[in-house]
């Protein structure tokens, strides 16, 4: 379940409307790594918007997750499915959804949103001697 749903579109707009106005180069925004890249590749799931820059391909959506109880898991792009199966199973962890373009390169953050079990309270009960 996500809760705490955080959508970076008009962020998006104005970057792409800066890029269209001339004000950013291409270059500044086509820059994802070629770990990001990779990642779009293993881990990505298509999506139905063009890329806004080359309008050659449709976008790749990679997930990463990142949460102080997910140990090594921790800062890794990951499936949907296994994104989902973390929910069942981790402490809270945020999720951020970026796209990506493989051929040109455009990447933004889209989303991020809290997932998995609620944290666990450390309220202590206090004893009184008798």
């Amino acid at each position: 379940m996500q809760r705490q749903i955080v959508d970076y579109a008009l962020q998006r707009r104005a970057r792409l409307s800066s890029v269209h106005a001339g004000r950013t180069a291409v270059a500044d925004v086509c820059d994802a790594s070629p770990y990001l890249l990779r990642a779009a590749k293993f881990h990505g799931r298509p999506s139905e918007t063009m890329c806004p820059i080359c309008r050659k391909e449709q976008v790749t959506l990679v997930s990463w997750v990142f949460g102080e109880r997910l140990g090594q898991v921790s800062g890794s792009a990951r499936s949907t499915d296994e994104i989902a199966r973390l929910a069942t199973t981790a402490e809270e962890f945020s999720v951020h959804v970026v796209e990506v373009c493989r051929t040109c390169n455009w990447n933004h953050l889209v989303q991020s949103y809290v997932a998995g079990l609620p944290p666990r309270t450390t309220r202590r009960t206090r004893r009184v001697a008798k």
